[in-house]
């Protein structure tokens, strides 16, 4: 019978529409082989990535990728593109993983960046923000009864502190992994690290695995890039492992044909719905916009996608509109880890857990932790040393940066407990944090 090489199947469905048998069913991410398949043999002509295997089929051509380079990236979001990027920069051979077949895709954030944190990193780019925002609503509710929120006194806040963009982040990230490409990265997508290479427990480079089979990349050092889901910390011997309390569980839709502010992004503090998070409703222009809610993983609720179509047919002005996209995931809202890295490896983005406890923004701080390390471990190879030791600096310099800030923000969180965020000191460290210049 006909198998499947789930690492070269792409899921784009060309097999299924020449089989005479009806034996070929394409799920949403993968592709399912039925008992009565007949081996015609008619789909492996058929599919683009040579993915149906006949019994005793041949091992396929690998990409060309050199057995050795000074730094391996795992994850191409932004935090990993711009680490590749910043050491390919500085003229350090890069290998860039991305274990999905896009980058960017599938989406699984809010969308929302505010200019100071771009500046540096990339020009403003209409290819890539689909909308400006200029203003903010929070929205009290409680007992079921709604309040818009103002402050007493108003905040003094910069000019600029409500100005923000709404992301295009299939196109943002891909734009950052073509900067790192240009730079003289080499970027593999559909390739996974499925372990890590040890040499008397140093880190030595990754096992990469991707639809040309799997092989062993030797590096300098490995930065782990990977997420929340993050592997690389674990293999690497850091514990980034989350209480429940510092997970936010999310969903997400990305309505059509609603009518809303386009400069205005709106915020519900809601313990029914949203019980130690929050709702957002974020401009994409032309009638669409991001909708979706967080809540913290350890508080009794209804799954978050349930709780968020309660809160979408609650408000007519969504319910009119149509779900074109559901993402949902997981946000860390803890303190990263410590340490954050080992002899040859360390974490950034949302794997070192570097995402605001109050807001749940995580793109600005990966990318200047990416930045930030790429610059310890050009140093520590220009150094000749990759120990943890010699790695430390970036945890040093992360904690004494933007760390504090984080810091600061997760006690603050902690002040106060789910049931005491409705009350005027909390909505004003609120709309603070989110820059919404009342």
């Amino acid at each position: 019978m006909i198998s499947v090489d789930k690492t070269r199947c792409a899921y784009c469905g060309a097999c299924v529409s020449v089989c005479p048998e009806d034996a070929l069913d394409l799920q949403e991410t993968h592709l399912v082989v039925a008992d009565h398949c007949v081996d015609c043999n008619l789909c492996l002509a058929a599919c683009p990535m040579g993915a149906l295997v006949a019994a005793g089929g041949a091992a396929r051509s690998a990409p060309a990728v050199k057995d050795r380079y000074d730094v391996v990236v795992v994850g191409a979001g932004p935090a990993g593109s711009v680490a590749a990027w910043e050491a390919a920069q500085r003229g350090l051979s890069v290998l860039l993983l991305e274990k999905r077949q896009e980058i960017g895709s599938p989406v699984r954030c809010a969308e929302g960046l505010t200019p100071n944190a771009l500046r540096g990193f990339l020009d403003p780019d209409p290819a890539w923000i689909s909308a400006q925002v200029r203003k903010a609503r929070i929205t009290l509710v409680e007992g079921g009864r709604e309040r818009e929120w103002q402050p007493q006194p108003l905040i003094d806040v910069s000019p600029d502190s409500g100005v923000g963009y709404i992301l295009e982040r299939r196109v943002f990230d891909r734009v950052l992994a073509e900067k790192a490409a240009a730079a003289g990265a080499r970027v593999l997508v559909k390739t996974s690290a499925v372990g890590l290479l040890r040499e008397g427990g140093v880190v030595v480079g990754v096992r990469a695995q991707g639809p040309w089979g799997s092989r062993d990349v030797a590096s300098r050092v490995v930065i782990g890039a990977d997420g929340v889901e993050s592997r690389v910390g674990l293999w690497a011997g850091l514990d980034t492992t989350l209480p429940q309390r510092d997970l936010m569980s999310c969903a997400q839709f990305l309505l059509a044909g609603v009518d809303i502010d386009p400069e205005c992004t709106y915020y519900y503090l809601d313990e029914e719905l949203a019980p130690g998070g929050y709702v957002w409703i974020f401009p994409k222009g032309d009638g669409r916009a991001n909708v979706g809610l967080g809540i913290q993983a350890d508080l009794p609720a209804e799954p978050p996608v349930e709780l968020l179509i309660r809160f979408v047919e609650g408000h007519a002005f969504l319910a009119q509109g149509s779900i074109v996209t559901l993402i949902v995931g997981g946000v860390p809202v803890g303190l990263p880890p410590s340490p954050l890295v080992s002899d040859g490896c360390l974490l950034i983005g949302d794997a070192a857990r570097q995402v605001d406890p109050l807001t749940g923004g995580g793109i600005s701080n990966g990318m200047a932790a990416g930045r930030l390390a790429a610059r310890v471990v050009a140093d520590a190879i220009s150094a000749g040393a990759v120990s943890r030791a010699s790695l430390s600096r970036y945890e040093i310099e992360w904690a004494e940066g933007s760390g504090r800030r984080m810091a600061r923000n997760y006690r603050l969180r902690a002040r106060f407990p789910p049931q005491t965020r409705v009350g005027e000191r909390f909505m004003r460290l609120f709309a603070v944090s989110i820059g919404a210049g009342m």
